[in-house]
C-alpha cells in the first residue's frame, strides 16, 4: 500500500496540536484527521479516534506495524513541515495594507 497524497487541511499556531491532515493510500482509500502533534521536543502523528462510552479514545484506523506507522509517520511530518514552510514563505510575500 503506498501513500499517494497527502492534504494538510488544517494549522493550528497555539498548543501542541499542528495540523489535522487527510492521507490517501493507492489513490483508493482516504483517511481524514489525522493530527501532527509537537510535544517533548519531537513531532509524531495520532491516528483518527473515537471516545467510547467508559471514557478513554480508540483509534478508528491505525497502523498494524511499527514499520509502516514510521513510514507513514515520516511521510506526513515531512508534507506538514514541507507545507508550513511554503505558507510561511507565502505570507511574507504578501503586500501589507495600509
Amino acid at each position: 500500500m503506498q501513500i499517494t497524497d497527502i492534504k494538510i487541511r488544517k494549522f493550528f499556531d497555539e498548543g501542541p496540536m499542528k495540523a489535522v491532515v487527510s492521507v490517501t493510500f493507492d489513490d483508493a482509500l482516504a483517511v481524514h484527521d489525522i493530527k501532527v502533534i509537537y510535544a517533548r521536543e519531537r513531532y509524531f502523528i495520532v491516528m483518527p479516534s473515537r471516545k467510547s462510552p467508559d471514557g478513554s479514545f480508540r483509534d478508528i484506523v491505525h497502523p498494524i506495524n511499527a514499520d509502516f506507522r514510521r513510514e507513514m509517520e515520516r511521510a506526513v511530518i515531512d508534507a506538514y513541515q514541507v507545507q508550513l514552510v511554503a505558507a510561511e514563505h507565502d505570507a511574507m510575500e504578501e503586500p501589507l495594507a495600509f
